[in-house]
């Protein structure tokens, strides 16, 4: 009987060691690590959203209720029964209950139907509307980011002259001034004073009749309604990228290896572009991967002045409307991004310095 006792002794402390090592081997491994903070840090940006959005006064289906009875006179109960019938939430239930569904609606993928188009699901907006944010953003964010490292990188090899501090000041400049207001300065005065371009007839994301397609004629006139937003987030943004590779320049010309490359003859352009060029961009493509995590959600003000039709133009649309189950969506998409965009960056500058995986 002792020593029965003594082998089902044995055999939970071995099955402990090994629930031990399974779990030192989870907090120690750096991705799992990343991707459980990473779910964490979604799951929460989501509570917190939905609750938020319920202390707001008023719910989204008491919302759409007085619209259908002030637009189109429908009695309460009318209202009240097509609400029902469109929205998978229910007002009368407590407020856990609401959650609990809404976190069953999100595992299915079901992000619900939106209040100021009945019938339409949120998922199906954003679909519709994202492609022309990534296009516009997503370009502007391309060569402000080339041309920055660029100018950045002479700024740098030519500093303490006059094209350093030319660009220093414009980099300033541009960097404080927010993007709606550059969108409004750019509108009054190249497109209202001076007349330089059509704005009027520049408003949405592609002309009337316009098919969206894979043709050069689709290209250029999607080029043609975007290129304003695309100079606003250019001149906003480049700055930023000047400023940080000049920085990142600097420190990469006081190295040793480029004092040695010069010693062996080395041209300055040669050592300036494959030397100096490619140590100093290396901290700016962790700062790249971060950035392209807010291109869905950089849009919010810059599209509604130019009445482009991305996802930043139907949120701001769906703050004025209340259209609380488009917002949580569209909210939920752009926690997504960035935490998705910041799990690459961690995870890419792990690769690149493997010491960051190293510390606990």
């Amino acid at each position: 009987m002792a020593t029965l006792v003594t082998d089902v002794a044995a055999i939970e402390e071995e099955e402990d060691v090994v629930r031990q090592s399974r779990l030192k081997g989870f907090l120690g491994n750096y991705f799992l690590r990343r991707l459980f903070r990473a779910f964490l840090t979604i799951f929460f940006v989501s509570t917190l959203t939905f609750f938020l959005v319920r202390l707001l006064p008023g719910s989204p289906v008491d919302v759409y209720i007085n619209q259908q009875i002030q637009q189109y006179g429908y009695t309460y109960e009318e209202a009240s029964n097509q609400a029902r019938s469109l929205f998978s939430i229910d007002v009368e239930q407590p407020l856990l209950l609401q959650y609990l569904d809404y976190l069953k609606n999100l595992v299915r993928g079901d992000m619900g139907m939106s209040i100021t188009a009945p019938g339409t699901s949120v998922a199906s907006i954003i679909e519709s509307r994202i492609g022309w944010t990534i296009f516009s953003v997503g370009t502007a964010l391309i060569i402000s980011f080339v041309l920055g490292s660029f100018i950045g990188m002479l700024m740098a090899y030519w500093r303490g002259g006059k094209f350093d501090g030319f660009m220093s000041t414009f980099g300033a400049i541009t960097g404080s001034i927010p993007d709606y207001q550059l969108a409004l300065l750019f509108i009054v005065i190249f497109g209202v004073r001076m007349g330089l371009f059509p704005y009027t007839q520049m408003r949405g994301a592609l002309s009337s009749g316009q098919q969206v397609e894979f043709s050069f004629a689709f290209v250029q006139d999607a080029l043609y309604h975007a290129i304003m937003p695309i100079l606003v987030y250019v001149f906003v943004s480049i700055g930023g990228w000047m400023l940080l590779m000049k920085s990142t320049t600097i420190q990469a010309l006081e190295e040793d290896f480029v004092t040695a490359a010069r010693a062996r003859g080395i041209p300055e352009w040669r050592i300036l572009v494959f030397y100096v060029g490619r140590n100093a961009i290396l901290p700016l493509f962790t700062t790249l991967t971060v950035s392209i995590g807010f291109v869905v959600g950089g849009s919010l003000l810059v599209e509604p002045i130019f009445q482009y039709q991305g996802i930043g133009a139907r949120l701001f649309e769906s703050i004025q409307q209340r259209d609380y189950s488009t917002l949580q969506g569209i909210f939920l998409m752009i926690t997504v991004s960035v935490v998705a965009a910041n799990l690459i960056a961690d995870l890419l500058y792990s690769r690149l310095d493997p010491r960051i995986r190293s510390k606990g």
